[in-house]
C-alpha cells in the first residue's frame, strides 16, 4: 500500500491535481478540508464545532483528523493506497501518522509538495472563493490568518519529510498540465 502526502500552502493546486492523482495511481483521496465540510454540512456536533474554527482561520484538533483519517484507513477496500490532502499539518499529526501507518507495518511512501509564493496564495484563495462560493475564503483577515498558520505551523513538515528522505518539491506555478506532469514525475519513481 502507497501512502502520498499531498502538501502545500492554500490555493497551491492541491484540489485541482487530486483527482489525477487518484486516478493514475488508484489512490483514494483523504482531503481534510472535504471530510471536514461533509460534516459541518451534515450538522453533526464535530461539524459544528470544525465550523467555528474554520470560519476563524484556525485548525481543527488533532485527535478528531486523525481519528476520521485512521477510520478511512481501515474502511477503504479496493485501491494501491492513499493520497492525504491536508493532512499531516504539524510536526505532531506527523509523528501520529508514522504512528498510525507503523502499526500495520506500513509507512509514508513520499510527501509531494506542490510550492507556490504567497502573492500567489493570495490571489487563487480569492478566486476560489468567488468561484466556489466558499465564505471561509472569503475575508482577507481569514487569509492572511491562514498563510500565517500555514507558514508557522505546517512549513516545518518541510524539513520532517527531507529528512527521511521523503521530501519531493514541485513548481506549483504554471499551467494546470505543466504542474501535473512535474507532479507525475516525481510519483513515477517511487
Amino acid at each position: 500500500m502507497k501512502y502520498f502526502v499531498l502538501f502545500g500552502p492554500p490555493g497551491a493546486g492541491k484540489g485541482t491535481q487530486a483527482g489525477a492523482m487518484v486516478e493514475r495511481y488508484n489512490l483514494c483521496h483523504l482531503s481534510t478540508g472535504e471530510l471536514l465540510r461533509a460534516e459541518i454540512a451534515a450538522g453533526t456536533p464535530l461539524g459544528l464545532q470544525a465550523k467555528s474554527l474554520i470560519e476563524a482561520g484556525n485548525l481543527v484538533p488533532d485527535s478528531v483528523v486523525e481519528g476520521m483519517i485512521e477510520a478511512k484507513f481501515r474502511d477503504t477496500k479496493g485501491v494501491d493506497g492513499f493520497l492525504l490532502d491536508g493532512f499531516p499539518r504539524t510536526i505532531a499529526q506527523a509523528q501520529a501518522l508514522d504512528s498510525m501507518l507503523s502499526k500495520s507495518s506500513e509507512s509514508v511512501t513520499g510527501c509531494v509538495s506542490i510550492m507556490i509564493p504567497d502573492s500567489l496564495i493570495q490571489e487563487r484563495i480569492a478566486h476560489r472563493a468567488n468561484i466556489e462560493g466558499r465564505a471561509d475564503d472569503a475575508r482577507p483577515e481569514v487569509v492572511e490568518n491562514r498563510i500565517r498558520t500555514y507558514h508557522a505551523k505546517t512549513e516545518p513538515l518541510i524539513d520532517f519529510y527531507r529528512k527521511a528522505d521523503k521530501y519531493y518539491e514541485i513548481d506549483g506555478t504554471g499551467t494546470i498540465e505543466e504542474v501535473r506532469k512535474r507532479i507525475f514525475t516525481a510519483m513515477d519513481k517511487l
